[in-house]
C-alpha cells in the first residue's frame, strides 16, 4: 500500500492539534514537527552541545534545557541570532522527522501525517514533500477567545500571534482539504468530519 503524506497545519486555537489527535486515533502516524522541535532544545536535547558552541553556555539553564527567556532575548538583540539557531534545529529536526517517517511506512501505515503550524508560512519546502495540505479552519475572532479562555494571556498577545501566522485566505488558498472548526461546531461533528476525510484515506 502506498503511503499516503499530508501536511496538517492551522492557526493558534484552530482546533489543528486535536484532528490531528482523531487521526491518529484511525490508525494514521502523526509526526509533531513542534514536539521535535522543542524535544531538540529540552533536557539532554540533541541541540543542546551546539547551541551552547554557538552562543555559550549562559544559554544553558539550570535545569539543563535551553533557556528560553535568555534565547529570546538574544534574538532581540542580535538579527543573526535566529537563524543560527535555526540552522542547529532545523537539521536535527529534519532527521528525527525522516526516521519517524520511515518507521511509518515500515509499519505499513497508509497515511502520514506531518502536523505542521508553519506549513503556509514555510513557503515552498512543506509543500514540495507532501501530497495533499488539510487546513483546519477557523474565524479569527474565535481562534482569539479560545486561546484566552485556555491560556489566560492578553488579547493583546493572541492578536500579535496571530498576525505574526499566515492569513485564514492564506491557509485556504493553500489547501487541498479543508475541516472547519468555528463557532457552533461541536466535538462531535468535528469528529464526524475527520472520520469522514480519514475514510478517503483508506482509515
Amino acid at each position: 500500500m502506498m503511503l499516503i503524506q499530508l501536511g496538517l497545519t492551522g492557526g493558534i486555537g484552530s482546533g489543528k492539534t486535536t484532528v490531528g489527535g482523531m487521526l491518529a486515533e484511525r490508525g494514521a502516524a502523526v509526526i509533531d514537527a513542534d514536539a521535535i522541535s522543542r524535544a531538540t532544545t529540552a533536557a539532554g536535547g540533541s541541540a543542546l552541545p551546539a547551541i551552547a558552541a554557538e552562543f555559550g553556555a549562559a544559554l544553558i539553564g539550570a535545569d539543563g534545557a535551553l533557556d528560553r527567556a535568555a534565547m529570546r532575548d538574544l534574538v532581540y538583540r542580535d538579527a543573526t541570532a535566529r537563524q543560527r539557531l535555526e540552522a542547529i534545529i532545523h537539521p536535527l529536526v529534519g532527521q528525527e522527522t525522516d526516521r519517524q517517517a520511515q518507521q511509518a511506512l515500515s509499519e505499513g501505515r497508509p497515511l502520514l501525517v506531518f502536523d505542521v503550524p508553519l506549513l503556509v508560512e514555510s513557503g515552498p519546502r512543506w509543500r514540495a514533500r507532501v501530497d495533499r495540505v488539510l487546513v483546519v479552519d477557523c474565524p479569527p475572532e474565535v481562534q482569539i477567545e479560545r486561546v484566552v479562555a485556555r491560556s489566560g494571556l492578553p488579547r493583546a498577545q493572541i492578536e500579535q500571534i496571530l498576525a505574526a501566522q499566515a492569513t485564514r485566505a492564506q491557509r485556504l488558498a493553500a489547501a487541498d482539504l479543508v475541516v472547519f472548526n468555528g463557532e457552533g461546531v461541536t466535538l462531535r461533528e468535528l469528529r464526524t468530519a475527520v472520520q469522514e476525510l480519514a475514510a478517503r484515506f483508506g482509515l
